[in-house]
């Protein structure tokens, strides 16, 4: 098996060892990996929920962990204008009637107490006059934001990105890279070493920015490759980026429009590059062991594309091992375990490739639409729909559902774990899942 263990050392001193820690976009490794701990399999409105908190505003954000403290982003909306709705819908007629437009925005960040459920801080970041039209699947808060001790990184696409110090509420600093996202902003930013990193794949322009997270000045600002296709829809992409290490030395990867790359966190030069064809909107993050990287290369794209990671410069012809496009994700992010790699469509196909192969091992039809990404607790692999569901498979070679779980909301943003709980963030509350024994009482109230 090869082992996930040097991704967990790029984040391990952020945080203190016993405090639960959870700082990003699929947690520690960024992976969606909880391999040393275990939560509840079964669940429901009623059963095994510590607490369910309302969450005010909207937003798919999915919430981080430090301590005692969860905190996620979100949009007060005010309603949009009808008539502005229907020319954004004229100007994008090939998703025109998914388009939503807000009124006046007011973008946040919330913080929950882990231990009580009960909401903190709501505190204003950035207020925006005149928005964007967004898909009707996304929201105005969907980047996911990363904690470290005394500071939270939000970040809005367009709208702006926020450096807020969790002990007093101050905003530490405030920019703002303007890039036209046509469907609303996706992708979440992640720290290397000092840096805080934005993708910035507009339809318009697409380049990628580092700035200093301490004091929010630019350290570099890199353009992405050229792209073929002209068309404005087909430039614009909405990946996350995933920190890896090889031998010891770190690379960005990220995925674009056309183009799988590879950045030196020193500089943002580029180390390697893959040109995955006319796949566009990327919204997966890829996952990676030492020596491989799995990335999925969007819409229309040639579905998923193992690629080695010790290449120089253009290494489309050399460096890519396999790829398979059946049942390949545009909205979740894949799952690595065992040498297996773990998916789901967006219309609830899972399927479990070999990692050294590409090979299809087993597929099963869940049922519902899936944007939330899976999880492994342990040796059980959760996936989230957005019907509320929660569908709970075993490890093994020929999988067993161990449970499905319903809530009354939809799960957009992708779960959390922390000492043995679940932190599901639904598009209208925040639950503490935790497993309740026979003669134990709860820990807390249920706020609502």
């Amino acid at each position: 098996m090869k082992s996930l263990a040097i991704f967990f050392v790029l984040f391990a001193s952020s945080a203190s060892a016993n405090e639960p820690y959870w700082p990003e976009f699929r947690g520690p490794t960024g992976q969606g990996i909880a391999a040393d701990e275990s939560t509840p399999l079964t669940w429901s409105e009623t059963e095994n929920v510590r607490f369910k908190t309302a969450i005010p505003g909207r937003g798919w954000s999915s919430p981080v962990v430090l301590g005692n403290h969860i905190w996620m982003t979100t949009a007060v909306e005010t309603p949009g204008d009808p008539t502005e709705l229907q020319e954004a819908a004229k100007q994008h007629k090939s998703i025109g009637s998914d388009l939503e437009l807000s009124g006046r925005l007011s973008l946040r960040a919330v913080c929950v107490d882990r231990q009580t459920g009960e909401l903190l801080h709501n505190v204003e970041l950035i207020e925006v006059a005149q928005p964007k039209a967004i898909h009707s699947l996304n929201s105005y808060a969907s980047p996911t934001p990363v904690i470290e001790p005394g500071r939270l990184y939000c970040h809005f696409g367009r709208y702006g990105t926020v450096c807020l110090n969790t002990e007093d509420l101050s905003i530490l600093w405030k920019k703002a890279f303007e890039i036209e996202h046509f469907v609303g902003p996706g992708s979440s930013p992640v720290v290397c070493d000092d840096l805080l990193i934005l993708t910035c794949d507009g339809a318009d322009k697409q380049f990628i920015v580092a700035v200093d997270k301490l004091s929010g000045e630019i350290a570099w600002n890199v353009d992405r490759p050229p792209i073929r296709d002209q068309e404005p829809d087909f430039r614009k992409s909405y990946c996350t980026p995933l920190v890896i290490d090889h031998h010891g030395k770190k690379q960005i990867v990220i995925t674009g429009a056309q183009w799988f790359v590879s950045y030196a966190p020193k500089d943002g030069s580029e180390i390697w590059r893959v040109d995955h064809g006319h796949g566009f909107s990327v919204v997966p993050r890829p996952v990676a062991d030492e020596q491989t990287i799995y990335c999925p290369s969007g819409f229309t794209g040639k579905g998923i594309f193992a690629i080695r990671t010790d290449g120089q410069g253009d290494v489309t012809d050399s460096h890519v091992l396999w790829k398979n496009q059946r049942k390949a994700p545009t909205q979740s992010s894949p799952l690595l375990h065992n040498d297996r790699i773990y998916t789901v469509t967006d219309m609830g196909v899972a399927q479990c490739l070999s990692a050294e192969t590409g090979e299809p091992l087993w597929s099963k039809r869940l049922g519902g639409g899936y944007s939330a990404s899976p999880l492994l607790v342990g040796d059980a692999i959760y996936f989230f729909s957005r019907e509320g569901e929660t569908t709970v498979f075993s490890t093994e070679n020929k999988p067993k559902v161990l449970a499905r779980n319903q809530l009354d909301g939809q799960h957009m943003a992708s779960p959390a774990v922390a000492e043995g709980e679940l932190i599901v963030r639904t598009d209208t509350h925040l639950y503490a899942i935790h497993e309740v024994k026979a003669g134990q009482t709860e820990k807390a109230a249920i706020p609502q």
